[in-house]
């Protein structure tokens, strides 16, 4: 019984041990070489700043886990005084030339994401697309600017059938994880940009709850 205690509280098996870890390997992503594709918070920044200043709208669109990634930084696009919309909501108007859409392809393409960044090309949208497979992907051929994320997706999450250790983060995790943190990132740095104080973002909150 003291043996099964002691491997319970053990520190590999720690919740805050776990968490470290987790939050280690994401923040690796950001430490990684991405030339000859510029860094990725600075397309981001650069992108919406510029859609911004010229009153353009933002919509954004991901499938899966990278959706409700997306979703989360489209809820505080709008808290940052932008006209932010995700693909699909009942309430998402036509896009025109002088908007931005984001979208995310981690394992390079999805046949949704690739007629929808279409579509926003075919009106004159600037089209961002986020991507951990910038070379490959059948979505970067629709792509207005790139922005590149060196994390692990399911395009390059193989198993050998061999004995092998249950990953702590599988499939597409990594990536998404990734997308969580870096859109934390844009937020911060976004609000200095646009002169946003916090008050003027909690203002925009809705009150509906």
């Amino acid at each position: 019984m003291a043996s099964s205690q002691s491997q319970s509280q053990s520190p590999s098996n720690s919740k805050a041990s776990l968490a470290s870890q987790i939050c280690n390997n994401i923040a690796s992503i950001f430490s990684k070489p991405t030339l000859p594709h510029p860094p990725v918070l600075d397309v981001l920044v650069s992108e919406l700043s510029s859609t911004a200043a010229r009153k353009g709208r933002v919509f954004l669109y991901g499938v899966g886990r990278e959706g409700l990634m997306l979703k989360a930084l489209c809820m505080r696009l709008f808290h940052l005084g932008l006209s932010a919309h995700f693909v699909f909501d009942m309430t998402t108007p036509p896009t025109t030339a002088n908007d931005l859409l984001i979208a995310s392809a981690g394992p390079g393409g999805f046949s949704t994401v690739d007629a929808i960044c279409s579509v926003a090309r075919s009106y004159g949208s600037r089209v961002l697309l986020l991507t951990a497979q910038p070379e490959s992907g059948s979505c970067v051929k629709h792509a207005s600017v790139v922005g590149y994320v060196p994390a692990q997706t399911m395009a390059d999450d193989s198993e050998d059938g061999g004995e092998k250790a249950r990953p702590l983060l599988p499939m597409g995790s990594v990536y998404e994880g990734a997308l969580f943190v870096l859109f934390e990132m844009v937020v911060y740095k976004l609000g200095e940009a646009l002169d946003q104080s916090p008050e003027a973002v909690r203002a925009r909150h809705t009150n509906l709850e």
